[in-house]
């Protein structure tokens, strides 16, 4: 009786034994079967690596793209954020100093236009368009200093666009970078390098330039922009750091807790300083001035919108990007809202004021295409 089975490739070990002979058709249809498969793998001797190596080639072409893709379309909503970081910047500053020219009160304007960003963040926790922080003990001393420099840097950028020209205070401003060097060698203990240094000289002049042809220059219009340069740059340098903390807050919600402390911090102040100045014998002495009650509240709380949007996607750019990045941006931003300021205001500018202007500003980039230059380890260690 012969055993022959259906697949004779997949003949069972327990049928192929030594005391059962093979049979004729067996051998013969294993033979074929041996024949074929090595005739087919004679013709097609590359056939399975080949299939590897394209599958393998095939990956390895795909990933790039995704890779570019994605680049893509992050440098997009990259260069979105930019664009609206800079238009709101613009429209706060001519809001702002058209507040400030007929109600000379920063402290005051200041207080409000937080108010208006502790009134935004409260309708987005309510609303739950963004969930409300868990904030620790531990984290509470890290957001204080930020909220005080917070509440400082705004409330001097204000006492200067109240003192002088928009184009001027943010010349002055353009000396951040002067300021962070200073600070890093008396506090620790960094000595920049000679390419930051050599940046760091057309910072110098061109604001010096500037504030010597500036017409509208005053010395507390000067000091409070001066002043602002630090506590600015510090809260950005103290912001990256929290950041990147763990168990840190996101940017939206981190910005929120300091805008709110810094309002409740800064009503008092304002108050001491300049009084209670919403009442409406101040409004019409405001409005007297060319501006309806209702054009000047209306720019009062639009300043306050535009501040606390543009300084929230500020927030948020800062912690997709390097610090020497946003700095760039920055830079960019000051050459926008100068020219803009300039154009609107119709600012008399002289020839020198203005190469002092754009001097101090090729500085600032200067000093930023320093910053990407890495010290020779061979330099140091010799």
């Amino acid at each position: 009786m012969l055993l022959i089975t259906p697949y004779p490739r997949l003949v069972s070990p327990l049928l192929a034994t030594k005391s059962t002979p093979e049979s004729s058709f067996t051998r013969r249809a294993r033979a074929s079967s041996s024949s074929s498969s090595s005739s087919s793998s004679y013709h097609w001797p590359f056939l399975t690596p080949k299939r590897r190596l394209n599958g393998f080639k095939l990956k390895s072409a795909t990933v790039p793209g995704d890779v570019e893709s994605g680049s893509l379309v992050k440098g997009l909503k990259l260069g979105g954020m930019f664009g609206v970081w800079y238009l709101l910047n613009i429209y706060y500053n001519i809001f702002n100093k058209q507040v400030l020219r007929v109600f000379p009160y920063p402290a005051t304007v200041t207080a409000f236009q937080l108010g208006c960003g502790t009134l935004m963040i409260s309708i987005m926790w309510l609303l739950k368009l963004h969930p409300r922080p868990k904030v620790t003990p531990s984290q509470l001393p890290a957001i204080l200093q930020l909220a005080a420099a917070h509440t400082l840097g705004n409330l001097l950028t204000n006492v200067s666009l109240g003192r002088v020209n928009v184009s001027f205070t943010h010349t002055i401003k353009a000396m951040e970078p002067f300021f962070t060097v200073l600070f890093s060698v008396l506090l620790l203990g960094e000595w920049p390098s000679l390419w930051i240094v050599c940046s760091l000289l057309p910072i110098v002049a061109g604001v010096s330039l500037a504030s010597f042809t500036e017409a509208s220059f005053n010395w507390i219009g000067f000091c409070s922009a001066m002043a602002s340069n630090v506590t600015n740059q510090s809260r950005n340098v103290l912001s990256k750091k929290f950041m990147v903390e763990k168990e840190a807050l996101d940017n939206i919600n981190l910005f929120s807790i300091i805008t709110i402390i810094s309002f409740v911090l800064l009503v008092p102040v304002a108050i001491l300083i300049d009084g209670f100045k919403f009442t409406p014998s101040h409004l019409q002495l405001a409005t007297s001035q060319g501006l309806t009650v209702k054009e000047f509240c209306l720019m009062s709380l639009l300043a306050g919108v535009c501040l606390h949007s543009y300084q929230q996607v500020s927030y948020m750019i800062l912690e997709m990007v390097s610090p020497v990045t946003h700095s760039v941006g920055n830079c960019v931003k000051r050459v926008v809202v100068i020219a803009s300021s300039i154009l609107f205001f119709k600012t008399p500018v002289s020839p020198l004021n203005s190469i002092g202007t754009a001097t101090a500003l090729a500085g600032v980039y200067l000093y930023t295409r320093a910053k990407r230059i890495k010290p020779n380890p061979n330099s140091k260690s010799s």
